[in-house]
């Protein structure tokens, strides 16, 4: 993963495509920050983490540009979000997500509410990267407060 990030840089370089340059070396500089900090050079799930962190504060600001009427802005983040989803494992549908939180709940058999924590821990792994984590959670507390 690391490495297509790298060779995809040097393709929008020689392309001149500016949109594409932008955010690869945005992500490139938060693998670096990382591996800095972590002391090693990142495997491909941590580069998923990055991508899909770098998704989800775009997803965030795209709300705050809505509010403030700037259709310029939310154009322009839906394109970084797009180039961004590639470099993502294909995603999960709200079926198969559903049915990984079936699967848990028979395993845990929760009792309310306090077993959040532990459904979550159970369900992340397992789709970490492949969908969003808030809408997973949002799902479980659901499927919780119907017990």
């Amino acid at each position: 993963m690391r490495e297509r990030i790298l060779n995809d840089l040097k393709t929008a370089m020689k392309n001149q495509d500016k949109d594409t340059l932008k955010v690869i070396r945005m992500v490139k500089g938060s693998m670096q920050l990382l591996e800095i900090d972590l002391k090693h050079e990142l495997n491909d799930d941590e580069v998923i983490g990055i991508i899909s962190k770098e998704i989800k504060t775009r997803r965030d600001s795209i709300k705050e540009f809505s509010k403030g009427n700037r259709q310029d802005l939310v154009d322009e983040t839906n394109k970084e979000i797009a180039i961004l989803e590639k470099y993502l494992p294909e995603q999960l549908s709200d079926d198969e997500v559903n049915k990984i939180i079936d699967d848990v709940f028979s395993k845990v058999e929760p009792k309310g509410m306090q077993d959040m924590g532990k459904i979550m821990g159970m369900v992340s792994p397992l789709v970490k990267g492949k969908t969003d984590l808030g809408q997973v959670s949002s799902k479980i507390k659901e499927k919780l407060s119907n017990l």
